[in-house]
Protein backbone atom coordinates (compact mmCIF):
# COMPACT_ATOMS: atom_id res chain seq x y z
CA UNK A 1 0.00 0.00 0.00
CA UNK A 2 1.14 3.82 0.02
CA UNK A 3 2.35 5.30 2.08
CA UNK A 4 0.23 8.28 1.59
CA UNK A 5 -3.25 6.57 1.70
CA UNK A 6 -1.89 5.36 5.48
CA UNK A 7 -1.94 8.97 6.19
CA UNK A 8 -5.94 9.89 5.09
CA UNK A 9 -8.59 8.83 7.54
CA UNK A 10 -10.33 6.30 5.80
CA UNK A 11 -7.78 4.10 5.96
CA UNK A 12 -8.56 3.85 9.71
CA UNK A 13 -12.02 3.61 9.46
CA UNK A 14 -13.11 1.32 6.49
CA UNK A 15 -13.90 -1.67 8.26
CA UNK A 16 -11.01 -3.73 6.07
CA UNK A 17 -8.22 -5.77 6.76
CA UNK A 18 -4.98 -4.89 5.62
CA UNK A 19 -2.05 -7.23 5.58
CA UNK A 20 1.43 -5.72 5.84
CA UNK A 21 3.47 -7.65 3.59
CA UNK A 22 6.96 -7.93 1.63
CA UNK A 23 7.36 -8.54 -1.62
CA UNK A 24 8.50 -11.79 -1.44
CA UNK A 25 5.40 -12.96 0.55
CA UNK A 26 2.29 -14.45 -1.04
CA UNK A 27 0.30 -15.14 2.19
CA UNK A 28 -1.47 -11.60 2.09
CA UNK A 29 -4.97 -12.60 0.17
CA UNK A 30 -5.45 -15.83 2.35
CA UNK A 31 -4.75 -13.83 5.58
CA UNK A 32 -6.99 -11.29 5.09
CA UNK A 33 -10.12 -13.35 3.65
CA UNK A 34 -9.30 -15.97 7.24
CA UNK A 35 -9.68 -13.23 9.10
CA UNK A 36 -12.72 -11.30 7.50
CA UNK A 37 -14.33 -14.32 7.46
CA UNK A 38 -13.32 -16.75 10.62
CA UNK A 39 -12.00 -13.74 12.89
CA UNK A 40 -15.26 -11.33 11.54
CA UNK A 41 -11.93 -9.12 11.92
CA UNK A 42 -13.04 -5.31 11.09
CA UNK A 43 -10.18 -2.85 11.10
CA UNK A 44 -7.22 -5.08 11.78
CA UNK A 45 -3.22 -4.73 10.72
CA UNK A 46 -1.49 -7.66 10.81
CA UNK A 47 2.37 -7.76 10.91
CA UNK A 48 4.61 -10.09 10.88
CA UNK A 49 7.01 -11.31 13.68
CA UNK A 50 10.19 -9.65 13.64
CA UNK A 51 12.15 -12.25 16.28
CA UNK A 52 15.18 -14.55 15.19
CA UNK A 53 13.84 -18.08 16.47
CA UNK A 54 12.43 -18.61 12.96
CA UNK A 55 8.73 -19.15 14.07
CA UNK A 56 6.47 -17.07 11.18
CA UNK A 57 3.44 -15.66 13.01
CA UNK A 58 1.23 -12.75 11.87
CA UNK A 59 0.71 -10.60 14.95
CA UNK A 60 -3.40 -9.11 14.72
CA UNK A 61 -3.85 -5.91 15.97
CA UNK A 62 -6.38 -3.56 15.35
CA UNK A 63 -6.29 -0.06 13.81
CA UNK A 64 -7.45 1.16 17.24
CA UNK A 65 -4.69 -0.16 18.78
CA UNK A 66 -2.14 1.48 16.36
CA UNK A 67 -3.48 4.73 16.97
CA UNK A 68 -3.16 4.31 20.83
CA UNK A 69 0.12 3.69 20.66
CA UNK A 70 0.37 6.39 18.05
CA UNK A 71 -0.77 8.73 20.73
CA UNK A 72 1.00 7.90 23.19
CA UNK A 73 4.47 8.01 21.90
CA UNK A 74 3.50 11.60 20.67
CA UNK A 75 3.03 12.80 23.46
CA UNK A 76 6.12 11.05 25.36
CA UNK A 77 8.07 12.96 22.85
CA UNK A 78 5.90 16.03 22.36
CA UNK A 79 5.67 15.52 18.05
CA UNK A 80 3.10 17.98 16.83
CA UNK A 81 2.61 19.46 13.46
CA UNK A 82 5.76 21.16 13.52
CA UNK A 83 7.70 17.84 13.12
CA UNK A 84 8.70 16.43 10.04
CA UNK A 85 9.53 12.77 10.04
CA UNK A 86 12.35 11.02 7.59
CA UNK A 87 11.27 7.68 7.40
CA UNK A 88 13.42 4.82 6.88
CA UNK A 89 11.86 1.64 8.09
CA UNK A 90 9.88 -0.55 5.72
CA UNK A 91 5.91 -0.07 6.68
CA UNK A 92 5.45 -3.99 6.79
CA UNK A 93 7.21 -3.61 9.94
CA UNK A 94 5.56 -2.39 13.01
CA UNK A 95 8.29 0.10 13.75
CA UNK A 96 7.75 2.12 10.04
CA UNK A 97 4.28 1.73 10.02
CA UNK A 98 4.07 3.03 13.72
CA UNK A 99 5.53 6.74 12.15
CA UNK A 100 2.58 6.79 9.98
CA UNK A 101 0.75 6.28 12.61
CA UNK A 102 2.43 9.21 14.63
CA UNK A 103 1.98 11.17 11.79
CA UNK A 104 -1.63 10.62 11.71
CA UNK A 105 -2.83 12.07 14.91
CA UNK A 106 0.34 14.35 15.30
CA UNK A 107 -0.34 16.23 12.24
CA UNK A 108 3.51 16.02 11.46
CA UNK A 109 4.69 15.61 7.68
CA UNK A 110 6.51 12.30 6.09
CA UNK A 111 9.14 11.91 3.61
CA UNK A 112 9.91 8.49 2.50
CA UNK A 113 13.91 7.68 2.18
CA UNK A 114 13.41 6.01 -1.24
CA UNK A 115 15.66 2.84 -2.12
CA UNK A 116 17.74 0.75 -0.67
CA UNK A 117 19.12 1.97 3.09
CA UNK A 118 22.61 4.00 2.40
CA UNK A 119 23.68 5.79 5.59
CA UNK A 120 24.93 8.46 4.06
CA UNK A 121 22.20 9.30 1.44
CA UNK A 122 19.98 9.18 4.82
CA UNK A 123 22.08 11.89 6.57
CA UNK A 124 21.91 13.60 3.20
CA UNK A 125 18.20 13.66 2.98
CA UNK A 126 17.70 14.09 6.46
CA UNK A 127 19.33 18.30 6.00
CA UNK A 128 17.82 18.50 2.72
CA UNK A 129 14.10 18.38 4.45
CA UNK A 130 15.44 19.31 7.82
CA UNK A 131 13.94 16.26 9.11
CA UNK A 132 12.82 16.71 13.36
CA UNK A 133 12.60 12.74 13.77
CA UNK A 134 13.66 9.58 12.86
CA UNK A 135 13.14 5.77 14.10
CA UNK A 136 15.93 3.23 13.20
CA UNK A 137 17.42 0.27 14.04
CA UNK A 138 20.78 -0.11 15.60
CA UNK A 139 22.26 -1.32 12.57
CA UNK A 140 22.02 1.97 10.72
CA UNK A 141 23.50 4.06 14.13
CA UNK A 142 25.79 1.44 13.71
CA UNK A 143 26.10 2.89 9.94
CA UNK A 144 26.08 6.42 10.79
CA UNK A 145 28.52 6.05 13.26
CA UNK A 146 31.07 3.74 10.94
CA UNK A 147 30.65 6.16 8.28
CA UNK A 148 31.10 9.52 10.82
CA UNK A 149 28.38 10.88 9.77
CA UNK A 150 26.98 14.38 11.44
CA UNK A 151 23.63 14.76 12.55
CA UNK A 152 22.44 18.14 10.63
CA UNK A 153 21.19 20.62 13.40
CA UNK A 154 16.94 20.13 12.88
CA UNK A 155 17.22 16.41 14.02
CA UNK A 156 15.92 16.62 17.61
CA UNK A 157 14.71 13.15 17.84
CA UNK A 158 16.51 9.57 16.73
CA UNK A 159 14.39 6.73 17.98
CA UNK A 160 16.11 3.43 18.37
CA UNK A 161 14.16 0.15 18.29
CA UNK A 162 14.17 -3.15 16.69
CA UNK A 163 16.79 -4.85 19.13
CA UNK A 164 19.61 -3.64 22.07
CA UNK A 165 21.91 -1.27 21.18
CA UNK A 166 25.29 -1.00 22.58
CA UNK A 167 26.56 1.80 24.92
CA UNK A 168 29.74 2.25 22.64
CA UNK A 169 27.88 2.87 19.75
CA UNK A 170 25.18 4.88 21.36
CA UNK A 171 27.56 7.40 22.60
CA UNK A 172 29.47 7.86 19.36
CA UNK A 173 25.76 8.83 17.94
CA UNK A 174 25.50 11.01 20.82
CA UNK A 175 29.21 12.76 19.61
CA UNK A 176 28.59 13.13 16.16
CA UNK A 177 25.27 14.85 17.12
CA UNK A 178 22.34 12.38 16.11
CA UNK A 179 19.96 12.43 19.16
CA UNK A 180 19.43 8.62 19.58
CA UNK A 181 16.77 7.41 22.37
CA UNK A 182 16.50 4.15 23.34
CA UNK A 183 13.28 2.49 22.57
CA UNK A 184 11.64 -0.64 23.69
CA UNK A 185 8.88 -2.66 22.32
CA UNK A 186 7.85 -5.32 20.41
CA UNK A 187 5.80 -6.31 17.22
CA UNK A 188 2.44 -7.30 19.69
CA UNK A 189 2.35 -4.18 21.17
CA UNK A 190 2.21 -2.03 18.46
CA UNK A 191 5.39 0.10 18.52
CA UNK A 192 6.80 1.14 22.18
CA UNK A 193 6.62 0.06 25.44
CA UNK A 194 9.01 2.36 27.24
CA UNK A 195 11.59 5.10 26.00
CA UNK A 196 13.57 7.27 26.69
CA UNK A 197 13.12 10.69 26.58
CA UNK A 198 16.98 12.41 27.68
CA UNK A 199 20.14 10.88 26.24
CA UNK A 200 21.24 10.34 30.29
CA UNK A 201 18.28 8.81 31.81
CA UNK A 202 16.52 5.88 31.87
CA UNK A 203 13.40 4.23 29.35
CA UNK A 204 10.08 5.22 31.05
CA UNK A 205 7.35 2.90 30.67
CA UNK A 206 4.13 4.98 28.61
CA UNK A 207 1.22 5.63 30.50
CA UNK A 208 -1.26 3.01 28.65
CA UNK A 209 1.08 -0.33 29.69
CA UNK A 210 0.22 -2.26 32.74
CA UNK A 211 3.80 -4.45 33.68
CA UNK A 212 4.75 -6.87 35.70
CA UNK A 213 7.70 -9.23 36.10
CA UNK A 214 7.76 -13.05 37.41
CA UNK A 215 10.49 -14.30 39.63
CA UNK A 216 12.79 -14.69 37.25
CA UNK A 217 11.97 -11.18 35.99
CA UNK A 218 10.11 -12.08 32.69
CA UNK A 219 8.16 -9.18 31.47
CA UNK A 220 4.40 -9.81 31.40
CA UNK A 221 2.41 -6.98 29.14
CA UNK A 222 -1.20 -5.77 29.74
CA UNK A 223 -2.95 -2.92 28.18
CA UNK A 224 -4.98 -1.75 25.41
CA UNK A 225 -2.94 -1.31 22.27
CA UNK A 226 -1.99 -5.20 22.92
CA UNK A 227 -2.49 -7.42 20.45
CA UNK A 228 -5.56 -9.25 19.36
CA UNK A 229 -3.40 -12.46 18.95
CA UNK A 230 -1.44 -14.95 16.24
CA UNK A 231 -2.32 -16.05 12.30
CA UNK A 232 -0.29 -19.21 11.77
CA UNK A 233 -0.48 -20.90 8.62
CA UNK A 234 0.13 -25.11 9.51
CA UNK A 235 -0.64 -27.39 6.72
CA UNK A 236 -2.13 -24.71 4.28
CA UNK A 237 -4.97 -23.72 7.02
CA UNK A 238 -4.68 -20.83 9.23
CA UNK A 239 -4.88 -21.13 12.51
CA UNK A 240 -5.87 -18.41 15.31
CA UNK A 241 -4.03 -18.46 18.77
CA UNK A 242 -5.67 -15.80 20.63
CA UNK A 243 -3.93 -13.42 23.35
CA UNK A 244 -6.21 -12.84 26.50
CA UNK A 245 -6.17 -9.32 27.27
CA UNK A 246 -6.70 -10.18 31.22
CA UNK A 247 -4.17 -12.13 31.15
CA UNK A 248 -2.00 -10.17 28.77
CA UNK A 249 1.31 -11.43 26.87
CA UNK A 250 4.12 -12.77 28.82
CA UNK A 251 7.03 -11.84 26.77
CA UNK A 252 10.75 -14.02 26.28
CA UNK A 253 11.96 -10.70 27.47
CA UNK A 254 13.86 -10.23 31.21
CA UNK A 255 13.43 -6.99 32.61
CA UNK A 256 14.19 -4.69 35.52
CA UNK A 257 11.23 -2.60 36.11
CA UNK A 258 11.08 -0.06 39.10
CA UNK A 259 9.27 2.86 40.54
CA UNK A 260 9.65 6.63 40.62
CA UNK A 261 6.86 8.36 42.55
CA UNK A 262 4.10 7.85 39.84
CA UNK A 263 6.70 6.99 36.96
CA UNK A 264 7.93 3.34 35.98
CA UNK A 265 10.92 2.85 34.25
CA UNK A 266 12.17 -0.29 32.81
CA UNK A 267 15.27 -1.75 31.42
CA UNK A 268 16.31 -4.51 29.48
CA UNK A 269 18.19 -7.34 30.83
CA UNK A 270 18.13 -10.14 28.19
CA UNK A 271 16.18 -12.47 26.20
CA UNK A 272 14.49 -15.93 27.96
CA UNK A 273 15.04 -17.78 24.47
CA UNK A 274 18.68 -16.33 23.30
CA UNK A 275 20.16 -17.91 25.90
CA UNK A 276 22.52 -21.07 25.97
CA UNK A 277 23.69 -23.03 28.61
CA UNK A 278 27.38 -24.02 28.62
CA UNK A 279 29.24 -26.17 31.73
CA UNK A 280 25.84 -25.41 33.27
CA UNK A 281 26.10 -22.16 33.20
CA UNK A 282 23.30 -19.75 31.68
CA UNK A 283 25.12 -17.16 28.42
CA UNK A 284 23.16 -14.58 27.28
CA UNK A 285 23.63 -14.15 23.67
CA UNK A 286 22.73 -10.84 22.98
CA UNK A 287 25.23 -8.90 24.53
CA UNK A 288 27.83 -10.73 23.09
CA UNK A 289 26.73 -9.89 19.49
CA UNK A 290 26.55 -6.10 20.83
CA UNK A 291 30.19 -6.54 21.92
CA UNK A 292 30.51 -7.94 18.20
CA UNK A 293 29.11 -4.61 17.09
CA UNK A 294 31.25 -2.79 19.19
CA UNK A 295 34.54 -3.96 18.01
CA UNK A 296 33.60 -4.37 14.58
CA UNK A 297 33.27 -0.91 14.47
CA UNK A 298 36.51 -0.11 16.19
CA UNK A 299 38.85 -2.42 14.08
CA UNK A 300 36.87 -0.72 11.44
CA UNK A 301 35.59 -4.33 9.81
CA UNK A 302 32.05 -2.44 9.33
CA UNK A 303 32.30 -3.34 5.50
CA UNK A 304 32.33 -6.82 6.48
CA UNK A 305 29.62 -8.96 8.76
CA UNK A 306 29.73 -11.19 11.79
CA UNK A 307 28.10 -12.80 14.48
CA UNK A 308 27.96 -14.95 17.31
CA UNK A 309 25.70 -18.44 17.46
CA UNK A 310 26.36 -21.56 19.58
CA UNK A 311 26.91 -24.78 18.16
CA UNK A 312 26.01 -28.28 19.92
CA UNK A 313 28.83 -29.61 22.17
CA UNK A 314 28.81 -33.53 23.78
CA UNK A 315 31.24 -32.41 26.44
CA UNK A 316 29.95 -28.56 27.02
CA UNK A 317 26.30 -28.86 26.08
CA UNK A 318 27.24 -25.99 23.64
CA UNK A 319 30.04 -23.93 22.54
CA UNK A 320 29.75 -20.48 20.82
CA UNK A 321 31.42 -20.02 17.26
CA UNK A 322 32.33 -16.57 15.51
CA UNK A 323 30.73 -16.75 12.09
CA UNK A 324 32.20 -14.24 9.51
CA UNK A 325 31.10 -13.53 6.01
CA UNK A 326 33.50 -11.34 3.96
CA UNK A 327 36.22 -10.96 6.03
CA UNK A 328 39.79 -12.19 6.20
CA UNK A 329 41.54 -15.06 8.07
CA UNK A 330 43.59 -12.16 9.87
CA UNK A 331 40.66 -9.71 10.77
CA UNK A 332 38.74 -12.41 11.84
CA UNK A 333 41.38 -13.79 14.16
CA UNK A 334 41.75 -10.14 15.60
CA UNK A 335 38.10 -9.92 15.95
CA UNK A 336 38.25 -13.37 17.66
CA UNK A 337 41.00 -12.18 19.83
CA UNK A 338 39.38 -8.93 20.80
CA UNK A 339 35.83 -10.63 21.54
CA UNK A 340 37.58 -13.64 24.11
CA UNK A 341 39.43 -10.60 25.80
CA UNK A 342 35.81 -9.41 27.41
CA UNK A 343 34.43 -13.07 27.64
CA UNK A 344 34.37 -15.34 30.59
CA UNK A 345 36.38 -18.67 30.47
CA UNK A 346 33.10 -20.74 29.70
CA UNK A 347 32.07 -17.92 27.16
CA UNK A 348 34.98 -18.08 24.91
CA UNK A 349 34.49 -18.22 21.01
CA UNK A 350 36.55 -21.27 20.13
CA UNK A 351 36.80 -21.20 16.15
CA UNK A 352 35.92 -19.19 13.29
CA UNK A 353 33.21 -20.42 10.89
CA UNK A 354 32.63 -18.51 7.37
CA UNK A 355 29.41 -18.44 5.83
CA UNK A 356 28.60 -16.69 2.27
CA UNK A 357 26.38 -14.44 3.84
CA UNK A 358 25.10 -14.03 7.50
CA UNK A 359 21.11 -14.60 7.90
CA UNK A 360 19.58 -11.21 9.11
CA UNK A 361 16.06 -10.09 9.72
CA UNK A 362 15.02 -6.88 7.75
CA UNK A 363 15.75 -5.13 10.83
CA UNK A 364 19.46 -6.18 11.04
CA UNK A 365 19.03 -9.07 13.72
CA UNK A 366 21.00 -12.09 12.88
CA UNK A 367 18.40 -14.92 12.30
CA UNK A 368 19.96 -17.55 14.88
CA UNK A 369 17.92 -20.37 14.09
CA UNK A 370 18.40 -20.20 10.03
CA UNK A 371 22.10 -19.65 10.92
CA UNK A 372 22.46 -22.91 12.93
CA UNK A 373 20.95 -24.70 10.22
CA UNK A 374 23.56 -23.24 8.11
CA UNK A 375 26.49 -24.39 10.75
Amino acid sequence: METSLILKPEFWSDGGVWVAQPEDCEEGSTLADFASHQLQAKDWCFFQTSGSEGIRKWVGLTKESMLISARAVSAHFDITERDHWLLALPIHHVGGFGVLARSFVSGSRVTKLEGKWDAAEFARRCKEVEATLASLVPTQVFDLVAAKLSAPESIRVVMVGGGAMSRDVELAALKLGWPVRRTYGMTETASQVASQTTEDGEMEVLPIWELSTDDAGVLTVRGEALAKGYAVLEAEQWCWEPISAETGLRTRDRVHLWQDDARQFLRFVDRETNTVKILGELVALGPIQERVEVLRLEMGLHADDAAVCDVPDARKEARLVLVVSGMSGSDAGRLQKGLNETLRPFERVEDVRRVDLIPRSDLGKPLLEELRRQL
